[in-house]
């Protein structure tokens, strides 16, 4: 497996790779040795092809060598976190390694690093172990390192300062000669980002060649990246015209540079270029020269509306008249904003004399911008123009705010000209504007000034799309199957009607023809102001004149408000009756008659899961995919099986369910079928023996419950696609979240009735993510990757659209269920601490180790008695519980992590969902050698803290540890010494214990759980203990539960109870299942 790390090295972003499993090296003397595990050009190369788009990278990068200080042991470097590898040295040093780099250009480097958490699979995101990436025998992707995330997030800084338009052009020297170039402004915000960015660098990234200092690294990458950036965001000339020749003006020729993929201007005299780049690094300069503890805040206040008493007027007794809108007319506009700019001019630059900059607009509404000083730091500590030139101070503003206030509308002139007839007044407070100056000022004006530092405060529903549609459906009372009654069915039909909303008012045709006619930008609508445009006006004419009212089926209303209307006219309200209104609503759940617990189920369904079921079977029945989200530990698993016996009662006969899952899972699903269902039929569809062709799908054919894994789906994707499966299922659904991914690909595949997707994290790292489960769901209902990336993902994710966000609640949720632990109605419903079995399977390799472990020691204990056979059998049992924790365990050979262990990797899933959650876990181990391996890697793998508690530690250090997890509020994980740790700690921050090796005594077990369960823990305790199928941890576990009472007390004195055992006993207890590898 390639780690790839980034470093900014020059102007271009260095990419070099480890890899774990190379040899060994010899010992060296030289003082710059080629660091024994990195990987060739050529193979970081090949390795970026695995990230699909983001390979156009490797197309354009240099083959190069960089030397690296890295901390080392004597003999080699030591490995990154990133590599799983244990780093052990008794003295770590720095020293000089040589790696071969690939150097990439600062476009390029901008497409890769925005790519990177969709190209890749994120750390958090595990394939089964021993499986590639997309199940076939190509090696696995490689993974991105700490240093590589870093940089991601570095260039999504440099978007954003794009976006926001803090960069200004400069002429720099380059090697090449001199060069145009975009450089980032860093104030205000702007800066204390950076610093913090500067903070958070990974130390590989400052240590090429030389320690450089993180600010002048994030510097340098910085303004490569922002230069790519604003040339990406503008790809034409920035002149018209015939493009400048070399004879040309410096000042053409730079303009045009500043554009497109060619900054290099070549070489200058001294002069020429000093006459460019000495105004140019002033304007630089000035931008930052006034980022001082305050600004110069525009407040724009709408106009009031006019009071309307009379008789028709609706006061309380006693109370004054209120303004409000007037009656008669529901719309409102200002006749002089009807044709904008009456002398010829469209108010765009500025200057012209009708743009409402006059002391009082002609007719009309009023608009104002009112001045204000305010704190750079404390936004809400402000001083209204009229109190500055009135004397007043405020603590925490300059003693002289008079002269800050009229500083900064000096330096605001520049931008908005306006301001000029204000700066001619002695004392000037506001500008009043009309409503196209208004309008100007919301949508031209505004950004400008802010993104120049200034502060700026619009009226609430500035920038807001008002304008929009509303549907409203109402059932057919004449059908038998009306959409309010019992049923409902995708065929049924309703009533429908499409109106033009305004907020939450709707407006006829009549009005929004009278809106068209007038073509104002600004109107005010049932007493709230609404920006408007052509486009949108359009929009809405054609929307509502293609459709207005009519009867659809309930698949149309569904996929109507999936689509939510269009980008001019989105679709704001939704308005439907009985099932049909809850299933839009996403309150359908609770609306449902709960379907109560099966017969055949074993066990008795809590009542959120039994209206879970209902859901379940809601869904099901309209053939429409769903999302089961709720928390762990909620019973997502209960719920599916008790859908399968709810389907199956009465002895109907539906088709089967192919559930696909991680490897990690197949034994606790077979474990909890047998427990809560064992009236199904489950086959299991996995490993070596499996069957194949006419026998697979016979045999599916005749079963409830088909389990099989990720990789297998992949590479039996043919012979899976052919059973009719009445549903698919996918668990741990977080596995296709990658829509690229070959086995996600292949799930999506299969046909099916129905579609059912359970995870507990819908979106871990964007939202990408959630349209990738939702494609397997429901194929096409959120349209195509790139639709779904332009509506929904960009506006949200980069700015924050509630809109958008409200739209995309809208169109999922009918499709997904989520509850979660925090719910108080959910939280009634569950005991104060959960206790569960993890049933984890060996990995190929951990079998055969396991089963050599077993023949080793068998031969030695049936050679041995007494006090030597005692010895013997505990040394067994410890070696093969090792086994069953890790091979690098048992080794100790410090070999990789990943992919190896079946406990490791559940381990993994369910630390990714606690944190991801914001919960804290404590996770015991009884082996300090086994924890010290843990937690590196785990701490790497979430990049989140990990804490490590053993017997090794003082008692300060203990304390600090416990303080740290008791009172940093930063989800997290404590990793425990059984021993260590068993007793004395108060740890109720914890919601979750995990003990991932078992200590065979109930009591020792229920010790380490209380450190979370106990008194002050004000929430529900999660316990799970791992264990291994098919091994002595599942027949000791068997021993134990058959015989509690009795197991208690015998196992009370530790594990030497199972010395005593004859030989015959203790080869049955070792004995390694065929169930054991899945």
């Amino acid at each position: 497996m390639l780690v790839i790390h980034g470093v900014w090295a020059g102007d271009r972003l260095a990419l070099w790779a480890e890899d774990p499993s190379r040899p060994a090296p010899g010992v060296s003397r030289a003082k710059v040795r080629s660091h024994p595990f990195s990987a060739p050009a050529a193979d970081v190369a090949a390795g970026l092809r695995h990230w699909g788009e983001a390979a156009t990278a490797a197309g354009e990068a240099v083959e190069d060598e960089l030397v690296l200080l890295l901390p080392s042991s004597a003999r080699s470097p030591l490995p990154s976190p990133d590599s799983g590898m244990e780093a052990a040295a008794r003295q770590p040093r720095i020293a000089s390694w040589r790696v071969p780099a690939l150097l990439v250009g600062p476009g390029a480097a901008l497409d890769l690093l925005d790519r990177l958490d969709e190209a890749v699979r994120p750390p958090g995101e595990k394939r089964e172990p021993d499986e590639s990436p997309d199940g076939s025998d190509a090696p696995p992707a490689p993974v991105p390192g700490a240093s590589l995330r870093y940089l991601a997030v570095v260039a999504e800084y440099a978007r954003e300062l794009t976006r926001r338009g803090q960069v200004l052009p400069r002429l720099v020297t380059e090697e090449q000669g001199h060069a145009a170039r975009w450089r980032p402004v860093l104030t205000g915000p702007y800066a204390a980002r950076f610093r913090a960015l500067a903070a958070a660098m990974p130390p590989v990234c400052r240590a090429v060649g030389e320690e450089r200092p993180s600010a002048r690294v994030l510097l340098a990458a910085l303004a490569g990246l922002t230069d790519a950036a604003v040339r990406r965001a503008l790809p034409d000339r920035l002149l018209g015209g015939h493009r400048p020749g070399r004879r040309s003006p410096l000042p053409d020729r730079w303009m045009v540079a500043l554009t497109g993929e060619d900054a290099v201007l070549g070489a200058l005299t001294q002069a020429e270029a000093d006459g460019l780049a000495r105004p140019l690094q002033e304007w630089f300069e000035s931008a930052h020269r006034f980022d001082t503890a305050v600004r110069v805040c525009f407040r724009l206040t709408e106009p009031e509306p006019e009071p309307e008493p009379g008789p028709g007027s609706e006061l309380e007794p006693g109370s004054e008249p209120e303004p409000g809108p007037e009656p008669g007319p529901p719309l409102r506009t200002d006749p002089t904003a009807e044709h904008p700019g009456h002398d010829g001019h469209d108010g765009h630059d500025g200057h012209d004399g009708s743009g409402g900059r006059s002391a009082q607009p002609p007719g009309g509404p009023s608009w104002r911008v009112e001045f204000a000083v305010q704190s750079s730091q404390d936004p809400s500590l402000c001083l209204p123009a009229p109190l500055v030139w009135a004397g007043e101070t405020v603590p925490g503003l300059p003693s002289r705010p008079d002269e800050a206030l009229l500083t900064g509308l000096g330096r605001a002139a520049r931008l908005y000209p306006a301001l000029e007839e204000a700066l001619r007044t002695p004392a000037p407070s506001e500008l009043v504007l009309d409503t196209t100056g208004a309008f100007l000022f919301l949508r031209r004006t505004a950004p400008l000034l802010a993104a120049a530092g200034f502060g700026v405060q619009l009226p609430a529903w500035a920038g807001r799309t008002e304008l929009g549609l509303k549907l409203t459906a109402r059932s057919r009372e004449t059908d038998p199957g009306a959409a309010s009654g019992p049923g409902l069915g995708l065929d049924q039909p309703v009533d429908f009607r499409m109106d033009l909303a305004v907020g939450d008012e709707t407006i006829d045709e009549a009005e929004l023809a009278e809106l068209a006619r007038l073509k104002v930008p600004l109107v005010r609508v049932r007493g709230r102001w609404v920006e408007l445009d052509d486009r949108q006006l359009d929009a809405a004419l054609k929307a509502v004149g293609n459709r207005r009212a009519g009867v659809m089926t309930v698949a149309e209303v569904v996929r109507e408000v999936v689509r939510g209307g269009d980008d001019e006219v989105p679709l704001v309200g939704v308005d439907a009756d009985g099932l049909l209104g809850y299933l839009l609503s996403g309150e359908v759940d609770r609306r449902l008659e709960p379907i109560a617990t099966p017969a055949a189920f074993h066990g008795v369904l809590r009542p959120y899961q039994e209206r879970g079921l209902s859901w379940l079977a809601f869904m099901s029945g309209l053939g429409l995919g769903g999302v089961l989200a709720d928390d762990m530990g909620l019973g997502k698993t209960a719920q599916t099986l008790a859908l399968l016996l709810h389907e199956r009662a009465g002895g109907a006969r539906p088709g089967p369910t192919l559930l696909v899952c991680p490897m990690s899972l197949l034994g606790n699903w077979q474990k909890e079928a047998a427990r809560f269902a064992p009236s199904l039929d489950v086959y299991l569809h996995h490993g070596a023996a499996r069957l194949r062709g006419a026998e697979m799908a016979e045999r599916a054919a005749r079963a409830d419950l088909v389990l099989t894994t990720y990789g297998t789906a992949l590479r039996d994707r043919e012979a899976l696609a052919a059973p009719a499966w009445a549903r698919v299922v996918c668990d741990e659904a977080q596995a296709v979240k990658n829509s690229a991914a070959r086995q996600a690909q292949a799930v999506r595949s299969l046909p099916a009735g129905s579609r059912l997707a359970l995870t507990g994290t819908p979106v871990e790292n964007h939202l990408a993510e959630l349209w990738s489960i939702m494609e397997f769901c429901n194929p096409g209902l959120l349209g195509s990757a790139k639709a779904f990336r332009e509506r929904y993902r960009e506006p949200i994710e980069r700015h924050g659209d509630e809109q958008a966000a409200a739209a995309l609640r809208r169109a999922t949720g009918p499709f997904v269920l989520r509850r979660l632990k925090t719910d108080k109605t959910i939280i009634s419903d569950l005991p104060d601490k959960m206790e569960m079995k993890v049933w984890c399977n060996l990995t190929p390799e951990q079998a055969a180790l396991y089963q050599a472990v077993v023949e080793d020691m068998m031969g030695r204990i049936d050679g041995s008695e007494g006090i030597e056979r005692r010895g013997n059998v505990l040394a067994a049992m410890t070696k093969l519980k090792q086994v069953c924790n890790h091979p690098a365990h048992l080794l100790k050979d410090g070999s990789r992590l990943p992919g190896r262990s079946g406990k490791l990797a559940r381990l993994e899933e369910l630390a990714e969902e606690i944190v991801s959650e914001g919960d804290k876990a404590l996770v015991f181990t009884q082996y300090t050698e086994f924890g010290a391996l843990l937690q590196p890697y785990l701490a790497a793998h979430l990049d989140r803290p990990v804490l490590w508690l053993h017997g090794g530690l003082p008692k300060s250090r203990r304390d600090a540890l416990v303080e740290r997890f008791q009172d940093d509020d930063e989800p997290m994980l404590f990793l425990l010494s059984l021993k260590a740790a068993g007793t004395g700690l108060n740890l109720t921050a914890a919601g979750h214990v995990v003990h991932v090796d078992r200590w065979w005594n109930p009591a020792v077990e229920d010790q380490a759980t209380d450190r979370a369960f106990r008194i002050g823990q004000t929430r529900n305790v999660q316990v799970r203990k791992f264990i291994c199928v098919g091994t002595l941890e599942e027949r000791i576990d068997e021993m134990i539960e058959r015989k509690k009472a009795l197991a208690e007390s015998v196992v009370g004195t530790g594990e030497d109870w199972i010395t005593g055992l004859s030989t015959d006993r203790l080869r049955e207890l070792f004995r390694l299942g065929p169930e054991a590898v899945a």
